[in-house]
Formats: C-alpha cells, sequence, structure tokens
C-alpha cells in the first residue's frame, strides 16, 4: 500500500484544492491531507474564513481524502513522514524545492497548480463584487 501525505489550509475550496488533491490520491492508495490548524495559521499571519474543523469536515466528504491531520508546525513533517510510513509527499509547484530535504525519506513531488484560481483570487474577487 503506497500513502501519499500533502498539506495545506484548504480554506475556501475550490477546483484547484480538487484538482491536486485528485493528483494526490493517483500517486497512491491512500491520501492523508494534514491542514494547517487556526493556531498554526495565526502563526504564519494568515486567517482562513473555516475553522480548523469545519475545513477538516469538508475535506474528510472529498472521495479522494483518506485521511485528515492537524498541521500545528512546520517542522512536523519529518514526522509524520515517520510516523505514516508516507512514500510520496506532494505539494504545489510554488513551494518548489522547499521540501527537498523530505527525500531521504520519501519521494517528493511538485504538482502543477491549477491555473487561474487560488483562494487568494477568490477572495479578491468576492471584495471586488
Amino acid at each position: 500500500m503506497k500513502t501519499v501525505i500533502t498539506y495545506g489550509t484548504f480554506d475556501l475550496l475550490h477546483v484547484g484544492h480538487i484538482n491536486l488533491l485528485r493528483r494526490a490520491k493517483a500517486l497512491g492508495d491512500k491520501l492523508i491531507v494534514a491542514i494547517s490548524t487556526d493556531e498554526f495559521n495565526a502563526l504564519k499571519h494568515k486567517q482562513a474564513y473555516y475553522s480548523f474543523e469545519q475545513r477538516k469536515t469538508i475535506l474528510e466528504a472529498i472521495r479522494y481524502v483518506d485521511l485528515v491531520i492537524p498541521e500545528e508546525s512546520w517542522d512536523q513533517k519529518v514526522k509524520d513522514v515517520e510516523k505514516y510510513n508516507v512514500d510520496t509527499f506532494v505539494i504545489g509547484h510554488d513551494w518548489e524545492g522547499q521540501f527537498d530535504f523530505l527525500k531521504d525519506q520519501c519521494e517528493v513531488i511538485y504538482l502543477p497548480r491549477t491555473e487561474g484560481i487560488s483562494t487568494t483570487k477568490v477572495k479578491t474577487d468576492l471584495s471586488e463584487r
């Protein structure tokens, strides 16, 4: 069984998120999604529209996702890869090179983002209405 993991805030779910999750799941048998807790978002100076629990509930309803776990710190990735016997770490290509330190533990793949959509764009578009 091949396990894949990805990380993110996953706020204001959009087609780009679904595309990333679908492609990540296609790389293995089990997809784990680690989502930033509200406290971790605050440390990153980010604020999600939906609470951690709401985002977790939404992600758990997506057929590509097998397990949702909290992301509480930047350095948790190494521990998660070991704890969950992860074979592949997947994240958007805008993070290219940032997680290469995991390559001695698992495969690291930077997937292209869906063009023309992002949570930032959704928030901007909504504020301009």
